[in-house]
This record gives structure tokens, sequence and C-alpha cells, in this order.
């Protein structure tokens, strides 16, 4: 039970989250109830200021560490996390390149003007369609996920007289710990070759005119925190690498990323300093035992550079109050959103935080699980959160830590529209993603506007 269940944790917030004397929270300068009156709930708040910053402080560090090291690195922002063109520019803007692993992905980076060659194309099951497209329009760099996608590729290259460069995605065998959902690399999963197929891989690949081997890629999972899977997964595919090194060139190794983020106030996220000085130092050291150089590096931080930028916003439905086993009494408190707009609880048992946002509580804190509209049972947007005891139906709820994976993974459950998505910056609210209306969802029934059936038709 916190002392003060108004208080906004550092941590968990953006930088400029605060209340104002009415107790009001405040983001990037702008009351949330000021934000709720315009645009509705649910409301996706991006704070432009927040994923500036953690991507010039991701880039800095892993450009110190490298520097100390004697290489270059490239940090990538992950696409899948969240996707915007706007969030695009921010990001390039502040020296990122871009990953995705979809056609529309790669569709909306080129519609921000990101630059073809600082994009890497991910995926597991790319289309003919979706490598063509790729070749195309010149991306950087494609990560080659299976045998298939390698000829696939040949098939593409030849006749574009094209040379496309590549990367080999390995499956290491560390296990981070963390979701089984949310580790890949793992052997028993979908991603990428294991490792002792990809010398084979990389083989085939070098046979190739038209493509261009560049290095290895693995991931180890997502919301990471600490060094020690990212040192042993260097180190596994460090003997890879040497190895490859005789045949011919092998430039860059892509280290993955997932770094973890605090979403509530009991995560303990490590430090970014700490884990790009880590991290390189390891494949530095592994790179000395072996007697090779250190290879250019690239790291994907994953939602370490959006996901505390954003605040969900949500009006009150709802409270009851529902005694459990114990005959203890838990308040339930029901948004106008929930999975929805925020699947992570449904999907990984992810929790999250919550704090009244159009005022500060006077009541003592009660055990409360935020829950949303939609009719399953593990709608729950909050497992359990202790919020003041007189929250009641109007209030605003915030939901922290909610730029990644919660826009990207919205859906029309119940037919409920996905909410609009604001960035907020300076005082000001700028629309980045329209919100859906109803008319939007009957707009894809092809039913709604049918002819009517004329009398005695059967």
């Amino acid at each position: 039970m916190p002392d003060d269940a108004n208080d906004l944790a550092a941590e968990v917030w953006p930088a400029s989250a605060a209340r104002d004397a009415d107790g009001t929270l405040i983001l990037a300068g702008i009351r949330a109830t000021d934000l709720a009156h315009t645009y509705g709930t649910p409301l996706l708040v991006l704070d432009e200021d927040e994923v500036r910053r953690r991507a010039r402080t991701l880039r800095a560090a892993f450009d110190t560490a490298a520097a100390e090291h004697g290489t270059t690195v490239r940090v990538y922002y992950a696409g899948k996390a969240f996707l915007s063109t706007a969030v695009a520019r921010w990001v390039v803007e502040e020296g990122l390149s871009v990953d995705v692993c979809t056609r529309g992905e790669l569709e909306v980076a080129l519609a921000a003007g990101v630059a073809p060659s600082s994009i890497g194309f991910h995926g597991n099951n790319k289309s003919v369609s979706e490598l063509r497209r790729a070749v195309e329009v010149g991306v950087g760099t494609i990560i080659v996920d299976s045998a298939i996608e390698i000829e696939r590729l040949a098939a593409i290259t030849a006749p574009a007289d094209a040379v496309q460069r590549v990367m080999v995605r390995v499956i290491s065998g560390v296990h981070a710990e963390t979701h089984d959902f949310l580790a890949t690399a793992h052997e028993d999963q979908k991603f990428g070759f294991p490792l002792a197929d990809a010398e084979a891989a990389v083989t085939r690949i070098r046979e190739i005119p038209g493509l261009e081997f560049v290095g290895l890629h693995c991931h180890i999972g997502s919301q990471i925190f600490g060094v020690a899977g990212f040192r042993e997964s260097a180190s596994r595919l460090l003997e890879l690498h040497a190895a490859l090194l005789a045949d011919g060139p092998v430039r860059q190794l892509n280290l993955g990323g997932g770094f973890g983020i605090a979403y509530t106030s009991a995560d303990d996220p490590t430090p970014i300093a700490e884990l790009a000085a880590g991290i390189v130092a390891a494949v530095a050291e592994g790179c000395a035992a072996r007697g090779i150089p250190v290879p250019a590096l690239s790291f994907e931080p994953g939602r370490a550079i959006v996901g505390t930028a954003g605040v969900t916003l949500y009006e009150v439905g709802t409270t009851k109050d529902v005694t459990v086993e114990s005959g203890a009494s838990r308040l339930y408190v029901s948004v106008d959103g929930g999975m929805s707009d925020n699947a992570r609880p449904a999907l990984y048992g992810a929790q999250f935080s919550a704090r009244l946002a159009s005022r500060t509580g006077v009541d003592a804190p009660r055990l409360s699980r935020v829950v949303g509209k939609h009719c399953e049972s593990g709608d729950i947007v909050v497992d359990h959160e202790y919020l003041p005891g007189d929250v009641a139906p109007g209030d605003l709820l915030a939901v922290p830590a909610t730029g990644a994976y919660c826009a990207s993974l919205a859906s029309n459950y119940n037919h409920v529209p996905r909410p609009p998505v604001i960035a907020v910056h300076g005082g000001k609210a700028t629309v980045i993603v329209r919100g859906e209306s109803i008319d939007d969802l009957l707009a894809r029934d092809t039913g709604v506007h049918a002819e009517e059936p004329s009398e005695g038709a059967q």
C-alpha cells in the first residue's frame, strides 16, 4: 500500500508529468481534463519530448560505449512498438534507424521520409511481394529468417540486377528471464536459424551474386533487465562469427535489445548507460579472446524509447465492491476502454499502474482492479493497484507506460473504435493518429448499404 495513492512515481511517468494546484494531471504543460474534453476517451497521449530524450540517451550511451572499444554502432527504433509518420520522423531526427517487419510498417516509414538505407526489415514470413518491395526501394538490410527466404531473395535480385544486403538471424539458445511469449531466442520458436544451421545459411548466401552477407543478428527477448543474457548470447554468436571470418568478411553484429522499462514502482530497469557499457564490453572481451576485430554493432532497444512516453486516459464508468475468497474486499473500477486499446495484460499478464487524473483523491487507498468494458472476464487493464477510495464515475483515470505495443495491438473487439493518438509538446497537442468512429466501423461492413430485397424475393 502506498503512502500516497496520488503520487506519480518518476520512473513510470514521462518527465513532464505533474499535478497542478487542483490536483489535475499535467502532461507537457497540458491538463489531462482539457485533453479528454477535446479528444474524448479513451485517449493515448504521447509525450514527444520524452520520446526524443530517450532516443538521444540511448544513442549517446551506445556511441560512447562503442567508441571506447574502437567500433561504431547503429540504434534501430522498433516500429512494432508504435509507428506513425510523426514518431518515425522524431527518432530519425535524433539519429536512429528504423526496423520494420511488414509491408505496412515499411510504407509508413517511407511515407515519413525515412531513408530506405537506414531501414532494417524483419519477419519470419516475409512474402515475395514484401521482399520485392524492400529490394525495389533499397532497404538497407533484410534480416533473413529462413532458407526459403534466401531463395526468394535470390529469385528477386537476379532479374533486377540488384545486390541486397542481408543479415542472418540466429537462435542463440539464450532464454531471457521474461514471459515465455516475449522470449525470442530459445530453441523451440519461430524466429531465425539454430546455431547449428546458421553457417550453412551464410554459405548459401555467399554463393548468390545478388546477396551481400553483412553479419549476424540475434534477439533474446523483450522487457529485459540486466546484462547477463546479452553477455552469454554475444559469446555464443562470436563463436560463429569467428568461424565465418575464415571464408569472408563479417562486418556487423546485431545483438537485438528489448530493454525493459518500469511499468510500476516495483520495477527497477537497468540504466541505459550501464546496459550499453556492459554489452559492448562483453563483445569486445569476446573478440579479444578469439583474436578477431570488434565488428560494427547494432541494437534494437524496443519499448525503451517510446513506452514511458505514453499515457492512456480513461473515464470511469462504474465502481463496485467485490469480496474475494479470503473475505477481503477489492474495488472494481470500470473504464471506457480496455483490452481493445491495451491487450498486453490479457496476452502476457502485463502489470500496469493507474492514477486519478482529474483530481487528487482524499480517501485512504483501496485495493482496486481497473477493468475494461468488453465482454471478457480477462478484460483487465490494471490487475491490482491502490487507488483513492473515493474514485467514482466520471473521474478521469490515467494509465502510464502505454506508449509501446498498446496502439500497435489495438483491435475493434466488441466493435469498439480504436482511440486516437495525441502528441503533446510545449503546451500544444496534435493528433498524430486519427481515432476511429462508428462510421469507420460500418464503412467496412458491405451489408450496411446493401440493396433491400424486393417483395417476394427468395
